[in-house]
């Protein structure tokens, strides 16, 4: 009787192992899946920055480039009118 006993006994051990296994492995999986989610929220709020960032500086690189692009228009006309004034003054001399 001791013999069916320790038998029972030591198979419902052996049951009761790979249950006991399967609860750690449950619990490893979900902080390894609590782990990936923390290290992705923090990544994209990382990027999400760096694309703030680079759209601001973007925006001044333009609004600076624009000012130096019209300020060189304007240069550009003014010589371009004096040129023509000149121009215009020689033919008419030329012409008399």
């Amino acid at each position: 009787m001791k013999s069916k006993l320790a038998t029972i006994l030591a198979r419902a051990l052996l049951c009761l192992a790979p249950f006991a296994f399967s609860q750690d492995v449950v619990h490893d999986v979900d902080k390894a899946a609590k782990d990936t989610a923390h290290a992705t929220d923090k990544a994209a709020k990382s990027t999400a920055k760096g694309t703030e960032k680079a759209a601001d500086k973007t925006a001044d690189a333009t609004k600076t480039a624009t000012k130096k692009t019209g300020h060189a228009t304007k240069t550009a006309a003014k010589d371009t009118a004096k040129g023509t004034e000149k121009a215009a003054e020689k033919t008419a001399d030329a012409v008399k």
